[in-house]
């Protein structure tokens, strides 16, 4: 039984942090998963930018509501949604991915939670497990199902090789030229094909 994995940020909606920063005039924030692979190094940083400019959830999440998903990524989801099952595996947070899974249809979502206090001030994060992308595909196969992966960055790298297929989807020039084995693909017409091929194969 097939069950395909994605990518949210970079794959089916701009990168929430990169829209923030330029929204707040704060390049800093404009590192993303891209950029650092050591995820929990990126969330403190961001963090800490975030308290030493007064800027917490709320600030984010009015960010996040003007947000829309990439051009024809509803589509796209709408179509292997009626093909296969669909899970999104995200290192982003329930506070954020609310108003984004409602443009995109509501597919189920598995991501982290933020700590913040009563101000908004955002104190830390939650993350759901251990290597999360990877535990939950792992997880997924002992269940039985066989996985297809796709995403962007370095913490999809894992579970994109654990997969019985994977795809870089819009990656950069580094993370492609380090792993030139996996099909790297820039259109959603050309990553439906190749997770049909990984499918029907």
């Amino acid at each position: 039984m097939d069950l395909v994995c994605l990518d949210l940020e970079g794959v089916l909606v701009p990168e929430i942090w990169i829209a923030f920063s330029e929204k707040s005039g704060i390049p800093e924030l404009r590192r993303t998963t891209r950029d650092e692979p050591d995820y929990t190094k990126l969330m403190a940083f961001r963090i800490a930018v975030l308290k030493e400019h007064g800027l917490g959830l709320r600030e984010i999440r009015d960010v996040i509501e003007a947000i829309d998903p990439l051009p024809g990524a509803r589509e796209f989801l709408d179509v292997l949604r009626g093909e296969t099952q669909v899970v999104i595996l995200s290192d982003t947070f329930t506070q954020f991915a609310a108003p984004l899974m409602r443009k995109l249809g509501r597919p189920t979502i598995f991501c982290n939670e933020l700590v913040a206090a009563p101000s908004g001030e955002i104190t830390g994060f939650k993350m759901r497990c251990e290597n999360s992308k990877l535990t939950t595909v792992r997880a997924l196969q002992s269940c039985g199902f066989e996985t297809v992966a796709a995403g962007d960055s370095y913490n999809d790298l894992a579970m994109i090789r654990a997969s019985k297929a994977g795809f870089l989807f819009r990656s950069t020039d580094r993370i492609r030229a380090d792993n030139p084995d996996l099909p790297a693909f820039e259109s959603f017409d050309e990553l439906l094909s190749g997770i049909r091929g990984a499918i029907g194969g």
